[in-house]
């Protein structure tokens, strides 16, 4: 729930990010001479796009979130995001990766987030595109700072990846699965392969049932 200009407005996007765009949106619709109980009711109808802070709860009541954090901005946004709204009791789990062939200097910064903000992380492959996906991890792991070495792994296959997340959370638990979003697909040597975050740990989930 927030408050917007004196009105009370209920709405389905988490995050203080949302609550930035909710009112950058009120605030153009109001200027362009919309009704403002008129605006605020739509706003209450948004749904959050596929692959940015998208969600899922196991019957384990893990929850998941698929988020497109591809930069060290966005990724600390989303893990702040995160432990603001988490009671502390829970551990959050991040799954993440570097995309090849893009800026290399990133690559120990996300890993140094990652560790410093979750209380577990997975290193993995994203879009390793030309670049050995092993590079990559190594690349990152360089900014994973001593007192944290304890606090992650590294395992090659995204998809192992993220069914270990799976494994290793327990109930109440949150696994963040950072990187790729919306994309269907992983990049490898040229070619695309299907490859969707939510339907794998959609399937972990129901793999966890039986």
């Amino acid at each position: 729930m927030l408050q917007v200009n004196n009105h009370e407005v209920w709405t389905k996007l988490i995050g203080e990010f949302n609550a930035y765009n909710i009112a950058a949106i009120y605030g153009v619709a109001h200027l362009l001479g919309m009704e403002d109980l008129e605006v605020l009711r739509l706003i209450s109808t948004l749904e959050s796009v596929g692959g940015r802070f998208q969600y899922v709860v196991s019957e384990h009541q893990v929850t998941a979130i698929v988020d497109y954090a591809h930069t060290p901005d966005a990724l600390k946004n989303v893990l702040q995001t995160i432990n603001a709204i988490r009671t502390r009791q829970e551990a959050v789990i991040t799954v993440v990766g570097c995309g090849g062939d893009r800026d290399k200097t990133k690559r120990p910064k996300m890993a140094h987030i990652a560790t410093q903000l979750s209380s577990q992380v997975i290193l993995t492959s994203d879009n390793p595109r030309s670049e050995q996906p092993q590079v990559i991890i190594e690349e990152m792991e360089q900014g994973v700072a001593a007192e944290n070495y304890n606090k992650y792994l590294s395992i090659l296959d995204r998809r192992q990846a993220i069914k270990t997340a799976s494994k290793l959370a327990k109930p109440g638990d949150i696994i963040l699965i950072a990187g790729k979003g919306h994309e269907k697909y992983q990049e490898i040597n040229g070619q695309r392969h299907h490859f969707d975050d939510l339907e794998e740990i959609v399937s972990c989930f129901n793999q966890s049932k039986n």
